[in-house]
C-alpha cells in the first residue's frame, strides 16, 4: 500500500506539476524512476536542438511525521546523469524548508530532514533542485521542482472547533425535528487510513434527542416537549476517529438546547391610565416617560410594538419600543410651552409583532391604555442659536479684528438680557476676546498658523436677572494660512554622478516641501539660478508635477579635475504672494561600472586604482622617505674630507726636531696660519703677525712682494722659503707649512693627499731633496718609508 501511494504521488508530481514528461511504466517494487528522453534546449550550451536525457532520479518523496530518531531522517537522493562520480557536480536545494528543514549533500545528492515534522503544520514541501558544475559554477541542467510529503500518523483526536454549542427547537415539535448539526475536525490525513474517519454518538441527553453517527445531525426523539415543564437540556456528544474502533482517539462537546416559546399570549397593560409630568424645557427628541405592557411569552413572541392612536397630542409626541426592556418610550417631537398649553391626553396601543395563526381563536393580540401629560413651568437658561460655532481668520490678522459673533436668547415669558464671556479654562492664553453685550468675538493677539492651526474654546451665556442660569457653547476657530515661507528641496541635498555619464541623463529626482499649509492644487516650479545657467555642467528639468530632475549636460566627468559640483536650484510656489528660495545641491563625481552602478566615491580611490588602502599608501611613502634620508646621509659622509696626519720618524734623534701628536685644523683652521694669500695671491696683509708661534718681542710685519697672476708654484715656494730664511722671528726648528694654492700648469697637480687620485706608492718624492735643508727631514722620511716597504700603499 505504501509503495503504491508513493508511486501515485510521484506520478502526480511528474505529470500534474510539469516537472518531467510522462515516464515509461516501471515495476511497483522500486521508488526510483528514470525519466525517458526529452527534446530540450539548454540555454547558452547548445546552438541547436538535440535529444538529451533529463538526469533527475528521486529515491523517495515521503518523510515520516513526528520522527524522533537521533540521526537526521533520510528523505531521498538526487542524481544527475551528468554526474560521473568524479566530484565535478554540486547539488543545490532551494524552496520550502531548504537549509532549515531539509539539507542536501552537495556531492552525493542525499537529502535528509534535520528536525521533526508535523503534517498538520505543513503537509508537504515544494523544493527545487539543480546540478551545478563545481568549477564553472554554471548549471548543468535546468532547475527542477519536486514535492516531499509528510506521511501522517494518528496523533490528533477529533476536536469540536465550534463547541460548546447552543441550539433551540420550538416547543411541541414533532419527533425528528431538526435541532443542530455538530462537526468534529481531525487534523490527521483523511486520505491515509482511518485516522481522520469520525463517528458521532450521544453520551448524555437521551431519550430526548438523537444524533446521526455519520453526519452529526441532532434531532428530537420525543413528541410534545413543553417549555413550561422543562426549558433547558444539556446533551453530551462524542466524536471518535478510526471509525469508532478500539484504540481510536475521541473528543467530546456539550450542546445546550433550549425549547423556544410559541406566541400563545397577547400583551396586556397593567393599568389603563398612565400619568406623566414633563418640564417645558425638555429638548426635542428627549424621552419624557415610559409605559409597559406585559407579555407572558418569551423571545420574539414577547416583542411588543407601541403606537399612538391619532388624537390629541399625536403630532407633539412619539413612542418607540425599547428592544431590551420591551417598554414604550415616549419622546418629544416638538418643543413644549407652558404658557401656550399645560396638559395633553392621548391613547397608546400595544400589539405583538410576530403572530402565530394557531392561536388566533384565543382573541385579538393587542391592548390599549390612556396617557395624560402635564407640562411644568421651568425657568430656563439662555439658548444659543447653534450647537457649535465655526469661524475662520487669517494668520497675522491685526489685534482687535472681529471674526464672528454668537447669539443666545432667554425663551421664558419674562425674558431677561444675556451676558457673554469666555470660559477661561478653555482659553487660558487669552488669544480672543468677546463683547459681553453683543457677543462679537475679536482677536486679542497675533495668530500664527504654523504654531497653532486651530483654536477650540467655550463661550458662556448667562441671564442678567439670574446669573446662575447659564449655557455653554463650543467655538472652533480655524487659522487660515498666509504664504510666508518659501518652498525648499526635500532631502536629499546631495547626489552623485558617474564619471561615464552621458548628456541628458537624469541623475536625481527632487521634490519640494513648504512649511505653509499648501492649498489644493498648489504647484512648485524648478529652475536653475541665473548665475549657474552660463555653461552649466548640470541643468534642472521641471516635470510640472511638483518634481524635477537633475540632468547632466556633459559627456563624462573626471574626479581628478573636479570632485564636487554645487548646483543652485530655484524653487517657486504658486501661492500669493509668491515665495521662492535657492537651494544648493552637492553633486559628487563617482566611479561607476558600465551599468551605472556606483563603485566608489572616495577621493582616495583616485590614487588607489589597484585597490591599495590608505594605510598601505602611508607605509609606502614612509619607506620612500627613509630611503631618501639614507642616500642623503651616505652622500654627506662621502663628501666629508679627511686629512692625513703628518708622519714623523721616531728614529730621528736630533735635538732640533720636536714631535707633535696633534693635527692641525686643516683648511678650516684660520687661526694658526693665514691661507688667504694662497687662495688669492693678490691679497697681502700689511700688518700681519705670525700666529703659529708666540714671539718674545714685538716684530715688524714682513713685507711680502706681490705675487703675479699665474706664477709657477715652484717660484712661489722658493719665495716663501727665502722669507722664512731671512725672518729673524722664525723658530730655531723645522716647521712645515702646507699650501692649497697650486697655480696654473702644475705638473704635480695637487699637493693634498685628500684630493689626489694616486697613492703614495705611485709618487716620486726625490724632488723634495731639491727644496733645501728645511725639507731634508721630510725627504728622508718618505725615502725611508718607500725603501722599507716598497709594496705598501698608504
Amino acid at each position: 500500500m505504501l509503495t503504491r501511494n508513493c508511486l501515485s504521488l510521484l506520478l502526480w508530481v511528474l505529470f500534474d506539476g510539469g516537472l518531467l514528461t510522462p515516464l515509461q511504466p516501471q515495476p511497483q517494487q522500486t521508488l526510483a524512476t528514470e525519466p525517458t528522453e526529452n527534446v530540450i534546449h539548454l540555454p547558452g550550451r547548445r546552438t541547436h536542438f538535440q535529444r538529451v536525457k533529463r538526469g533527475w532520479v528521486w529515491n523517495q518523496f515521503f518523510v515520516l511525521e513526528e520522527y524522533m530518531g537521533s540521526e537526521p531522517q533520510y528523505v531521498g537522493k538526487l542524481h544527475s546523469d551528468l554526474d560521473k562520480g568524479e566530484g565535478t557536480v554540486k547539488y543545490t536545494l532551494s524552496g520550502d524548508g531548504a537549509g532549515t528543514v531539509f539539507t542536501i549533500d552537495e556531492t552525493t545528492g542525499d537529502i535528509h530532514a534535520i528536525r521533526s515534522l508535523d503534517r498538520e503544520e505543513k503537509p508537504f514541501y515544494t523544493l527545487r533542485a539543480q546540478a551545478v558544475d563545481i568549477e564553472t559554477r554554471k548549471p548543468l541542467e535546468p532547475e527542477s521542482e519536486f514535492i516531499i510529503k509528510v506521511q501522517d500518523i494518528n496523533d490528533n483526536e477529533p476536536k469540536f472547533l465550534d463547541g460548546p454549542y447552543v441550539a433551540s427547537v420550538p416547543e411541541m415539535s414533532p419527533v425528528g425535528a431538526y435541532v443542530l448539526q455538530v462537526k468534529a475536525t481531525d487534523a490527521d490525513d483523511p486520505t491515509y487510513g482511518n485516522s481522520a474517519r469520525v463517528v458521532y454518538s450521544i453520551l448524555q441527553g437521551q431519550p430526548y434527542f438523537s444524533i446521526d453517527p455519520k453526519t452529526g445531525v441532532i434531532r428530537t426523539a420525543l413528541p410534545n416537549m413543553d417549555r413550561e415543564v422543562k426549558e433547558q437540556y444539556q446533551v453530551l456528544i462524542q466524536a471518535k476517529d478510526m471509525g469508532g474502533q478500539l484504540g481510536g482517539l475521541a473528543g467530546t462537546t456539550v450542546v445546550n438546547i433550549t425549547l423556544t416559546d410559541v406566541n400563545d399570549n397577547p400583551p396586556r397593560f397593567p393599568k389603563s391610565i398612565f400619568h406623566l409630568k414633563v418640564p417645558e424645557s425638555s429638548p426635542i427628541g428627549s424621552a419624557i416617560g415610559r409605559i409597559r405592557a406585559v407579555d407572558p411569552d418569551f423571545g420574539q413572541n414577547a416583542e411588543i410594538e407601541y403606537n399612538i392612536v391619532p388624537g390629541d397630542g399625536g403630532n407633539l409626541f412619539d413612542i418607540v419600543t425599547d428592544e431590551d426592556t420591551q417598554e414604550g418610550v415616549i419622546k418629544l417631537k416638538k418643543p413644549l410651552d407652558f404658557e401656550t398649553k399645560k396638559a395633553y391626553t392621548f391613547k397608546v396601543e400595544a400589539s405583538n409583532l410576530h403572530l402565530d395563526h394557531r392561536f388566533h381563536s384565543a382573541g385579538p393580540f393587542k391592548d390599549t391604555a390612556t396617557v395624560k401629560i402635564s407640562v411644568l413651568d421651568v425657568e430656563e437658561p439662555p439658548v444659543f442659536s447653534k450647537p457649535l460655532y465655526t469661524m475662520e481668520v487669517y494668520e497675522d490678522t491685526p489685534v482687535g479684528t472681529i471674526i464672528g459673533a454668537v447669539t443666545a436668547q432667554d425663551l421664558d415669558v419674562g425674558s431677561s438680557a444675556v451676558r457673554y464671556f469666555i470660559d477661561w479654562k478653555s482659553d487660558g492664553d487669552s488669544y480672543f476676546t468677546i463683547d459681553g453685550t453683543e457677543g462679537t468675538i475679536a482677536t486679542n493677539e497675533l495668530l500664527d498658523r504654523e504654531s497653532t492651526a486651530q483654536y477650540n474654546f467655550s463661550i458662556i451665556a448667562s441671564k442678567v436677572s439670574n446669573p446662575l442660569l447659564s449655557s455653554k457653547v463650543n467655538i472652533l476657530i480655524n487659522v487660515l494660512d498666509v504664504n510666508e515661507f518659501p518652498p525648499e528641496i526635500s532631502v536629499p541635498y546631495e547626489t552623485a554622478v558617474c564619471e561615464n555619464a552621458k548628456p541628458g541623463q537624469i541623475i536625481q529626482i527632487v521634490s519640494a516641501a513648504d512649511r505653509d499649509l499648501s492649498p489644493a492644487g498648489q504647484q512648485f516650479s524648478f529652475r536653475l539660478s541665473p548665475e549657474a545657467a552660463i555653461k552649466p555642467n548640470f541643468t534642472v528639468r521641471d516635470f510640472r508635477n511638483n518634481t524635477a530632475g537633475i540632468e547632466t549636460r556633459r559627456n563624462g566627468y573626471s574626479r581628478r579635475q573636479q570632485e564636487l559640483y554645487f548646483l543652485p536650484v530655484v524653487i517657486e510656489d504658486s501661492s500669493y504672494p509668491v515665495q521662492s528660495s535657492t537651494n544648493t545641491m552637492t553633486i559628487r563625481v563617482c566611479r561607476c561600472d558600465s551599468d551605472g552602478t556606483i563603485l566608489s566615491c572616495n577621493v582616495e580611490a583616485i590614487f588607489l586604482p589597484v585597490g591599495l588602502s590608505t594605510g598601505a599608501l602611508i607605509a609606502i611613502l614612509l619607506c620612500i622617505v627613509i630611503l631618501l634620508a639614507i642616500v642623503v646621509l651616505y652622500v654627506a659622509l662621502r663628501r666629508q674630507k679627511k686629512k692625513d696626519t703628518l708622519m714623523t720618524s721616531k728614529e730621528d734623534i736630533r735635538d732640533n726636531v720636536i714631535h707633535y701628536d696633534d693635527e692641525g685644523g686643516g683648511e678650516e683652521d684660520t687661526q694658526a696660519f693665514d691661507i688667504g694669500a694662497l687662495r688669492n695671491p693678490k691679497v697681502i696683509e700689511d700688518n700681519k703677525i705670525r700666529r703659529d708661534i708666540k714671539p718674545d718681542t714685538l716684530c715688524l710685519p714682513r713685507q711680502r712682494p706681490p705675487v703675479e697672476d699665474n706664477t709657477d708654484i715652484r717660484d712661489f715656494i722658493h719665495q716663501r722659503l727665502q722669507e722664512n730664511d731671512v725672518d729673524p722671528t722664525a723658530p730655531p726648528y723645522d716647521s712645515l707649512a702646507t699650501y692649497a694654492y697650486e697655480g696654473n700648469g702644475s705638473v704635480a697637480d695637487s699637493l693634498s693627499s685628500i684630493d689626489s687620485l694616486t697613492t703614495e706608492a705611485d709618487q716620486d718624492y726625490d724632488y723634495l731633496t731639491d727644496w733645501g735643508p728645511r725639507f731634508k727631514v721630510l725627504a728622508d722620511m718618505f725615502g725611508e718609508e718607500e725603501s722599507y716597504n716598497p709594496d705598501k700603499v698608504t
